[in-house]
């Protein structure tokens, strides 16, 4: 059975490579995915004829999307910092991780190869990393196989293993088994993971509780974020201020109408919503919401966004620093199939923090309501107790934020003991 599911799984890979060179332009993101691959070899030999010293030992990390790639980038940034002579890479599997690669200080940055033995030979032999760490869950069989009959030492950091996810079903375990026990070191982020991982493949002898590197790039976001200057001192204002971030249609549903029913004992409050898609489709309902409502919206970048009582963020890349102004803050997906966005980024400027009813999955968010720092939702008429509650008493309020802070506290330091594996593993 599992030669068999090996054959399918090699021959998918092979087909993903070929269609990669026919999928015609367009803007769906699976046919993005695709059509990154075409010529992605060739990008990887230019670059080391370009610019691979080979007397550098090379760290290569990989994260599949921008969720990942949050969990590699205080890691990558104290190697780079640390360790000066050392080459970074760093690959991406997702679209959506495109443009977060380019805030990145590495020397390298694509896509990666589909898993077909050739791709990956091809990357391997231009790379020559000396260590390959991935980030959070997912490894590679293929990659992680020639990459360990090249010698080269296997990581992964900030691991976290739900007890529902499909890598412990039998199919996953029979296809994923081998690769994960290659693994020369793994940081779980807590023991319930370390204990998941070990039932999954990984020798027990090589897994360390590290904690999940999140909590320190978020505190370190929110260190770095200036409210007197650009955007924040632009948008700065003493109105009562209700940020709704990563949101979906199904988060809105209730938020619009929680707001609504909340302005009638607070007509100054203010709400900033970052919707997790920007496309016109998404963006005109909550227009169209406003206008009905006679409400003043204006786009972030707008001159008199700042007196609006509706300002829509249109664009990416600024919700985590916007919500340095969040007096309440508002995480979406917790009513979309989805699931929870990071609870994390509000929490870390001290807002206390909302979600929906789906947030099972999140240890982020148990966390955050075990400690009194969050409230779930389940309606607009919770939305409104919530910001009644936490606006019109400014004690409770500032007790809140200061328990979502805490959580953020005690989970930093998971960089530094990430980074110490990853050298770990450089040096062995």
């Amino acid at each position: 059975m599992r030669r068999l599911l090996r054959l399918l799984y090699a021959a998918a890979a092979n087909t993903a490579s070929m269609v990669a060179a026919i999928v015609p332009p367009s803007d769906a993101k699976a046919a993005i995915a695709f059509r990154a691959r075409h010529g992605i070899g060739k990008r990887y030999q230019l670059w080391a004829a370009q610019s691979r010293d080979p007397s550098r030992p090379l760290l290569w990390m990989h994260a599949p999307s921008v969720g990942e790639g949050l969990m590699a980038r205080p890691v990558l940034a104290m190697m780079r910092e640390r360790r000066p002579e050392l080459q970074l890479a760093y690959t991406f599997f997702s679209p959506s991780a495109e443009e977060f690669s380019r805030t990145l200080a590495v020397d390298f940055r694509d896509y990666l190869p589909f898993d077909a033995r050739g791709p990956v030979a091809t990357a391997l032999g231009a790379l020559q990393p000396r260590a390959i760490v991935f980030s959070k869950l997912d490894v590679w069989p293929e990659l992680v196989h020639q990459a360990r009959s090249r010698g080269t030492k296997l990581g992964l950091i900030s691991a976290s293993l739900p007890a529902e996810s499909k890598r412990r079903s039998a199919m996953g375990s029979l296809l994923l088994r081998d690769a994960y026990g290659s693994l020369d070191a793994v940081g779980a982020v807590d023991e319930d993971t370390a204990v998941r991982l070990v039932e999954l493949g990984v020798n027990p002898n090589v897994v360390v509780v590290t904690g999940d590197t999140r909590y320190d790039q978020v505190w370190q976001r929110a260190q770095a974020a200036n409210r007197e200057s650009g955007l924040l001192a632009r948008l700065g204002s003493a109105r009562p201020t209700f940020i709704a971030g990563s949101t979906w249609p199904p988060d809105e549903t209730v938020l619009l109408d929680g707001i609504l029913k909340a302005r009638g004992s607070i007509p100054a409050l203010r709400v900033i919503i970052a919707p997790h898609e920007v496309t016109q489709g998404h963006l005109d309902p909550i227009i169209q919401w406003a206008d009905r409502q006679r409400l003043q919206l204006a786009r972030v970048d707008d001159p008199d966004a700042t007196d609006a009582d509706v300002i829509l963020v249109d664009r990416y890349g600024v919700l985590g620093d916007l919500y340095a102004l969040a007096d309440v803050a508002y995480v979406g997906g917790g009513f979309h199939a989805a699931g929870l966005h990071s609870t994390l980024e509000p929490a870390a400027f001290g807002a206390p923090v909302l979600f929906g009813p789906r947030h099972e999955r999140s240890r982020d968010a148990l966390a955050l309501l075990k400690d009194g720092g969050a409230r779930a939702v389940n309606d607009a008429r919770d939305v409104e107790r919530a910001l009644l509650d936490w606006l019109l008493d400014s004690d409770a309020r500032r007790a809140a934020g200061a328990q979502a802070l805490a959580v953020i506290q005690r989970g930093r330091g998971a960089a530094d003991r990430s980074v110490a594996l990853v050298e770990a593993l450089l040096e062995t």
